[in-house]
């Protein structure tokens, strides 16, 4: 068997390994939901060795996804750190054996504070299986870990099993792209789904705006002052009608040999497209790329232009 082969029989033994955890689901899954759904504290996940690294994975997609969630480490626990558990938790413990001496020591502390116990066991007839209140089979056939030894797929379905307690346990909660932004807000999704145009737009005295009467020269002027490369134009009403970027400026000096003193109104883009102040930034993002343009007039109810927002905005804030 060559290498490649080998890395493909590997992954289709910890695929096949999930699979056979999918077919041996039984009413103990629909405990440990009811278990998670309904806890009035927080989630508290522990696991030893290789299965605490997939405990703090698991415990960090449970926080992230709306409920609250830490990771005890075992040997830490014994000593001291059982003060972060309250009656109200809810414990998931995960041991393939389900007979980790730090794992079973726990028990004791959890039953006598009557702290419901959820057990990811690769032996449900272990110590931890039969003292748990729930147990579900995440077991791997010994000839899926490499020597037999090494937890590799018991960790994957350990983990697989996580994720999908997670997934159904935040559909349940109704937990929504915006929950997930409002937990996330220094990250790339949080950005895209909270920031406004109105926390990214130029206004007030940063705001180019001019009369459709002004002629081109002061047009420039603005534009140059401002430092947007645009100025929004508007008629005696305070409406806009129009607008003037660098781009046009190289297209009107190109048709006109002299066009500093014409009316902006004779060389402006009608009619631009516009935007609101509480729309989310990312809608102003996929408005500028179809219609390949880098500013974007910010308009009130009346139409009238209150700022203008530049594609350079949105570039600092993160949402591209």
């Amino acid at each position: 068997m060559n290498k490649q082969q080998e890395i493909k029989e590997i992954l289709r033994k910890e695929s096949g390994a999930i699979e056979a955890v999918a077919d041996r689901l039984d009413q103990n899954i629909d405990t440990a939901l009811d278990l998670l759904l309904h806890c009035r504290g927080k989630l508290v996940i522990t696991g030893m060795g290789k299965t605490g690294i997939i405990g703090r994975k698991i415990s960090a997609t449970f926080a992230s996804t709306g409920t609250p969630s830490i990771y005890l480490h075992p040997a830490e626990a014994i000593h001291g750190d059982l003060g972060m558990v309250d009656d109200k938790d809810v414990v998931i413990m995960i041991s393939n054996s389900g007979e980790t001496a730090e794992m079973t020591e726990l028990v004791p502390y959890f039953k006598r504070k009557h702290i419901p116990i959820i057990c990811l066991t690769g032996n449900t007839g272990s110590s931890l299986g039969r003292l748990s209140d729930v147990v579900i089979d995440i077991g791997v056939p010994k000839d899926a870990e490499p020597l037999g030894l090494v937890p590799m797929a018991s960790t994957t379905t350990a983990l697989a099993m996580g994720n999908a307690l997670a997934t159904v346990v935040l559909h349940e909660k109704k937990f929504c792209q915006e929950d997930f932004a409002v937990l996330h807000p220094g990250g790339v999704i949080g950005k895209r789904l909270l920031l406004a145009v109105e926390d990214l737009m130029h206004k007030d005295d940063e705001n180019p705006v001019i009369t459709e009467e002004a002629i081109l020269k002061e047009a420039i002027l603005i534009m140059t002052s401002k430092g947007l490369g645009c100025v929004n134009i508007i008629n005696e009403d305070g409406i806009l009608t129009g607008i003037i970027t660098d781009g046009d400026l190289r297209r009107i000096f190109q048709k006109f040999e002299n066009p500093f003193h014409e009316k902006v109104k004779l060389l402006m883009t009608k009619n631009p497209q516009r935007i609101h102040p509480r729309t989310p930034g990312i809608e102003a993002l996929e408005l500028m790329e179809k219609f390949s343009i880098t500013m974007l007039p910010v308009v009130d109810e009346n139409d009238r232009p209150v700022a203008m927002l530049h594609m350079h905005d949105l570039v600092r804030a993160g949402l591209v």
